[in-house]
Protein backbone atom coordinates (compact mmCIF):
# COMPACT_ATOMS: atom_id res chain seq x y z
CA UNK A 1 0.00 0.00 0.00
CA UNK A 2 1.25 3.43 -0.88
CA UNK A 3 0.19 6.13 1.54
CA UNK A 4 1.57 9.17 -0.26
CA UNK A 5 -0.30 12.36 -0.96
CA UNK A 6 0.33 11.73 -4.66
CA UNK A 7 -1.50 8.41 -4.40
CA UNK A 8 -4.37 10.12 -2.55
CA UNK A 9 -4.63 12.80 -5.28
CA UNK A 10 -4.73 10.04 -7.88
CA UNK A 11 -7.42 8.15 -5.95
CA UNK A 12 -9.44 11.35 -5.47
CA UNK A 13 -9.34 12.30 -9.14
CA UNK A 14 -10.03 8.71 -10.17
CA UNK A 15 -13.26 8.80 -8.14
CA UNK A 16 -14.29 12.36 -9.00
CA UNK A 17 -14.37 12.04 -12.79
CA UNK A 18 -16.81 9.08 -12.97
CA UNK A 19 -18.87 10.70 -10.20
CA UNK A 20 -19.26 13.85 -12.30
CA UNK A 21 -20.01 11.85 -15.44
CA UNK A 22 -22.59 9.60 -13.74
CA UNK A 23 -24.21 12.18 -11.49
CA UNK A 24 -24.40 15.26 -13.72
CA UNK A 25 -28.20 15.03 -13.88
CA UNK A 26 -28.44 14.73 -10.08
CA UNK A 27 -26.17 17.74 -9.67
CA UNK A 28 -28.20 19.79 -12.15
CA UNK A 29 -31.40 18.73 -10.34
CA UNK A 30 -29.97 20.21 -7.13
CA UNK A 31 -30.09 16.99 -5.11
CA UNK A 32 -28.87 17.20 -1.54
CA UNK A 33 -25.24 17.38 -0.55
CA UNK A 34 -25.70 14.12 1.39
CA UNK A 35 -26.95 12.34 -1.71
CA UNK A 36 -24.03 13.61 -3.80
CA UNK A 37 -21.51 12.55 -1.15
CA UNK A 38 -23.01 9.07 -1.00
CA UNK A 39 -22.72 8.75 -4.78
CA UNK A 40 -19.07 9.92 -4.66
CA UNK A 41 -18.42 7.35 -1.92
CA UNK A 42 -19.53 4.61 -4.32
CA UNK A 43 -16.84 5.67 -6.80
CA UNK A 44 -14.18 5.59 -4.08
CA UNK A 45 -15.25 2.12 -2.95
CA UNK A 46 -14.97 0.84 -6.53
CA UNK A 47 -11.38 2.13 -6.76
CA UNK A 48 -9.99 1.19 -3.34
CA UNK A 49 -9.01 -2.41 -4.27
CA UNK A 50 -7.07 -1.21 -7.33
CA UNK A 51 -5.00 0.99 -4.98
CA UNK A 52 -4.38 -1.99 -2.67
CA UNK A 53 -6.72 -0.38 -0.18
CA UNK A 54 -9.34 -3.13 -0.02
CA UNK A 55 -9.41 -2.91 3.78
CA UNK A 56 -10.57 0.73 3.61
CA UNK A 57 -14.00 2.31 3.37
CA UNK A 58 -15.59 5.45 1.94
CA UNK A 59 -18.10 6.60 4.56
CA UNK A 60 -20.49 9.54 4.49
CA UNK A 61 -21.48 11.38 7.66
CA UNK A 62 -19.24 9.10 9.77
CA UNK A 63 -18.82 10.35 13.33
CA UNK A 64 -17.12 7.62 15.36
CA UNK A 65 -13.56 6.90 16.41
CA UNK A 66 -11.87 4.32 18.62
CA UNK A 67 -14.10 2.58 21.14
CA UNK A 68 -17.25 4.09 19.58
CA UNK A 69 -16.58 7.61 20.86
CA UNK A 70 -17.78 10.62 18.87
CA UNK A 71 -15.07 12.14 16.69
CA UNK A 72 -13.72 15.50 17.80
CA UNK A 73 -11.19 17.94 16.41
CA UNK A 74 -9.37 20.86 17.94
CA UNK A 75 -9.60 24.15 16.08
CA UNK A 76 -6.93 26.85 16.10
CA UNK A 77 -8.19 28.41 19.32
CA UNK A 78 -7.95 24.98 21.04
CA UNK A 79 -11.73 24.68 20.94
CA UNK A 80 -12.83 21.02 20.91
CA UNK A 81 -15.77 20.40 18.59
CA UNK A 82 -17.66 17.29 17.57
CA UNK A 83 -17.15 16.51 13.91
CA UNK A 84 -19.06 14.70 11.24
CA UNK A 85 -17.26 15.03 7.94
CA UNK A 86 -19.29 14.80 4.72
CA UNK A 87 -17.17 11.94 3.35
CA UNK A 88 -14.05 10.20 4.59
CA UNK A 89 -11.85 7.43 3.25
CA UNK A 90 -10.45 5.50 6.21
CA UNK A 91 -10.08 2.05 7.74
CA UNK A 92 -12.54 2.60 10.61
CA UNK A 93 -9.57 2.16 12.93
CA UNK A 94 -8.83 -1.35 11.64
CA UNK A 95 -5.46 -0.58 10.01
CA UNK A 96 -2.30 1.01 11.35
CA UNK A 97 -2.65 3.86 8.86
CA UNK A 98 -6.30 4.84 9.32
CA UNK A 99 -7.14 8.29 7.93
CA UNK A 100 -6.61 8.87 4.21
CA UNK A 101 -8.99 11.44 2.68
CA UNK A 102 -11.48 13.88 4.26
CA UNK A 103 -14.01 15.66 2.04
CA UNK A 104 -16.42 18.51 2.68
CA UNK A 105 -18.91 19.41 -0.03
CA UNK A 106 -20.88 22.62 -0.44
CA UNK A 107 -23.17 24.42 -2.82
CA UNK A 108 -23.13 28.18 -3.47
CA UNK A 109 -26.19 28.66 -1.24
CA UNK A 110 -24.18 27.81 1.89
CA UNK A 111 -23.36 30.80 4.03
CA UNK A 112 -19.83 32.18 4.17
CA UNK A 113 -19.72 31.09 7.83
CA UNK A 114 -20.65 27.48 6.92
CA UNK A 115 -18.02 27.39 4.17
CA UNK A 116 -15.41 28.80 6.54
CA UNK A 117 -16.36 26.14 9.12
CA UNK A 118 -15.93 23.38 6.49
CA UNK A 119 -12.47 24.69 5.61
CA UNK A 120 -11.43 24.94 9.28
CA UNK A 121 -12.58 21.35 9.78
CA UNK A 122 -10.39 20.20 6.86
CA UNK A 123 -7.43 22.10 8.27
CA UNK A 124 -7.90 20.36 11.63
CA UNK A 125 -8.43 16.93 10.07
CA UNK A 126 -5.29 17.16 7.91
CA UNK A 127 -2.97 18.30 10.71
CA UNK A 128 -0.41 15.66 11.58
CA UNK A 129 -1.52 15.85 15.22
CA UNK A 130 -3.94 18.14 16.98
CA UNK A 131 -1.39 19.44 19.48
CA UNK A 132 1.86 18.31 17.84
CA UNK A 133 2.15 15.61 20.51
CA UNK A 134 1.70 11.87 19.90
CA UNK A 135 1.40 9.10 22.42
CA UNK A 136 4.62 7.83 23.97
CA UNK A 137 4.18 4.33 22.57
CA UNK A 138 3.26 5.51 19.06
CA UNK A 139 0.33 3.08 19.05
CA UNK A 140 -2.38 4.77 21.09
CA UNK A 141 -4.28 7.12 18.77
CA UNK A 142 -4.52 10.82 19.62
CA UNK A 143 -7.57 12.01 21.55
CA UNK A 144 -8.82 14.11 18.62
CA UNK A 145 -9.11 13.12 14.98
CA UNK A 146 -6.31 14.26 12.68
CA UNK A 147 -3.72 12.89 10.30
CA UNK A 148 -5.68 12.70 7.07
CA UNK A 149 -3.25 12.70 4.16
CA UNK A 150 -5.53 14.78 1.96
CA UNK A 151 -8.49 17.06 2.48
CA UNK A 152 -10.76 18.33 -0.28
CA UNK A 153 -13.33 21.09 -0.19
CA UNK A 154 -15.69 20.58 -3.15
CA UNK A 155 -17.88 23.48 -4.26
CA UNK A 156 -20.63 22.22 -6.56
CA UNK A 157 -21.89 24.96 -8.86
CA UNK A 158 -24.77 23.46 -10.84
CA UNK A 159 -25.59 26.74 -12.61
CA UNK A 160 -22.16 26.95 -14.24
CA UNK A 161 -21.75 23.14 -14.49
CA UNK A 162 -18.42 23.19 -12.68
CA UNK A 163 -17.01 21.70 -9.50
CA UNK A 164 -14.17 23.59 -7.82
CA UNK A 165 -11.86 21.65 -5.53
CA UNK A 166 -9.60 23.20 -2.92
CA UNK A 167 -7.09 20.76 -1.43
CA UNK A 168 -5.71 20.64 2.11
CA UNK A 169 -2.50 19.03 3.36
CA UNK A 170 -0.74 19.21 6.71
CA UNK A 171 -3.32 21.52 8.25
CA UNK A 172 -3.41 24.13 5.48
CA UNK A 173 -4.98 24.90 2.13
CA UNK A 174 -2.64 24.23 -0.77
CA UNK A 175 -2.13 26.26 -3.92
CA UNK A 176 -3.38 23.18 -5.78
CA UNK A 177 -6.95 24.18 -6.71
CA UNK A 178 -8.77 22.63 -9.64
CA UNK A 179 -12.00 23.08 -11.56
CA UNK A 180 -13.79 20.15 -13.16
CA UNK A 181 -16.63 20.58 -15.68
CA UNK A 182 -19.57 18.21 -15.76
Amino acid sequence: MEFSQEAMYSLFQGALRPFLDNEASSIRSNTSERHLCSRLAIQFEKLLPSYNLGAYYADTEYNRKQEGKIKTVVLGDMQVIKVTCDLIVHSRGEQGRDNLIAIEMAKPDKTAEQIHSDRLRLMALTKRSFDDVWSYDGVVPPEHVCGYLLGAFIMVDRTNAVVSVEFFEDGASTVNKRNFAF
